[in-house]
């Protein structure tokens, strides 16, 4: 039987790899699909935002908060 973990990382990421990069050692990647671009901070979805300067600031963020 498959872990959780295995499940979550299974999951592909949809459109193109915009940026990837460790942020305080989590992983933030921004995709960008036909909606816009989709931050994504340690492998979940966080939001669709309108260009990529906004979803980097978003995942800065969130990731400032949470740790």
């Amino acid at each position: 039987m498959k872990t959780f973990k295995e499940l979550r990382e299974a999951k592909k990421l949809k459109g193109e790899v915009v940026f990837k990069k460790k942020m305080n050692k989590i992983e933030v990647v921004i995709t960008k699909d036909d909606k816009g671009f989709t931050a994504h901070v340690d492998g979940d979805r966080l939001d669709t935002f309108r260009s990529q300067a906004e979803a980097e600031k978003a995942a800065k963020t969130v990731i400032k908060e949470l740790t």
